[in-house]
C-alpha cells in the first residue's frame, strides 16, 4: 500500500521509544515519514530503518521543538524533499517526577516548553497548510498521567503539561473539524519503552501490573497501532477524541 502523503513523526529517534515505533505503524499503512528529534543522528537511524522495513520514502531532521526556527526549518526540508504533509504526530515530550513542592520555576517550564510548546509550534507550522489542502490528521500524545492526576512516573508538572494537551487537541478539532483536518489525542498508561526501563524497581512494577485488568505492562505496538488508525483518510468522523491505551487501569 503506498500514501502519496508524509507523517511528520517528533521524538522518534529513540530505539525502544513510541515515536519509533509510530514512525514504523505509519509506513506499514503506506506514510512517507519524516522523522525529527533532538538528536539528529538517532532520527537519521530511524528513517533509514522505516525505509529499509517498508520502502517507503523518508527524511530525517535534527530539531528542537521549542525553538521556532528550528521547526520551521525541520519542516521546511519535509516540504522540499517529500510529499505533501498529511499527518502530525506530536510524540516529542519529556516526564519529570520531582514532587510539587520540591519542583523549580525552570523545571516546571521546562517541562511545559518541551510537552505543551514544542505540540504548539509544531502544529501551528503544518495545520495552515493541511486546512488549504482541505486534509490533515494531528495526533498528541498526551498520557494517563493527564486524566487520573500522576501516579506513573509523572509528577504535577508533568500532569498538567499533558492535560493540557487534551484542551488543546479538544478545542483545535472544533477549530480546523470543518477543514478536514481531524485532531485527537492518546493516552498511554504505563508502556514498556527506554523510559520507563530499569525506572521502575521489579517490585513495584509487579505491583502495577497486578493492578491493571490485562495483566501486563503495554507495548510500543499497542499505542503505535491506535495512532496509525486516527491517521487513516478513513478516520475522518474521529476528531476532538482521546484514546486511553492503558490495559484498563484507568476506567473512567
Amino acid at each position: 500500500m503506498t500514501n502519496n502523503r508524509t507523517a511528520i513523526v517528533t521524538g522518534a529517534g529513540s530505539r525502544r521509544g513510541i515515536g519509533q515505533g509510530i514512525a514504523h505503524a505509519l509506513a506499514g499503512q503506506g506514510w512517507n515519514i519524516a522523522v525529527l528529534d533532538l538528536d539528529e543522528a538517532s532520527a537519521k537511524d530511524t528513517a533509514n530503518a522505516v525505509v529499509e522495513a517498508h520502502g517507503v520514502a523518508a527524511v530525517s531532521a535534527g530539531c528542537d521543538v521549542t525553538d521556532k526556527a528550528a521547526v520551521d526549518a525541520a519542516v521546511s526540508v519535509v516540504e522540499s524533499e517529500l510529499p505533501e504533509i498529511g499527518a502530525l504526530v506530536n510524540n516529542a515530550g519529556i516526564t519529570s517526577p520531582v514532587p510539587f513542592l520540591e519542583v523549580s520555576d525552570e523545571e516546571w517550564d521546562r517541562v511545559f516548553e518541551v510537552n505543551v510548546r514544542g505540540s504548539y509550534l509544531m502544529t501551528k507550522r503544518v495545520v495552515g497548510g493541511m486546512a488549504e489542502r482541505g486534509f490533515g490528521r494531528v495526533v498528541n500524545l498526551s498520557s494517563v498521567s493527564a486524566e487520573r492526576g500522576g501516579g506513573v512516573f509523572g509528577g504535577v508538572a508533568y500532569s498538567a503539561a499533558k492535560a493540557g494537551l487534551l484542551g488543546f487537541s479538544r478545542a483545535l478539532a472544533r477549530e480546523l473539524g470543518p477543514s478536514g483536518v481531524t485532531v485527537n489525542s492518546v493516552a498511554p498508561g504505563l508502556i514498556d519503552t527506554d523510559i520507563t526501563a530499569g525506572k521502575l524497581d521489579p517490585e513495584r512494577k509487579a505491583a502495577m501490573i497486578a493492578d491493571i485488568p490485562t495483566r501486563r505492562a503495554g507495548r510500543v505496538s499497542d499505542v503505535a497501532d491506535v495512532v496509525a488508525f486516527l491517521c487513516r483518510p478513513e478516520s475522518g468522523y474521529l476528531t476532538g477524541v482521546t484514546y486511553d491505551i492503558n490495559g484498563g487501569s484507568h476506567i473512567h
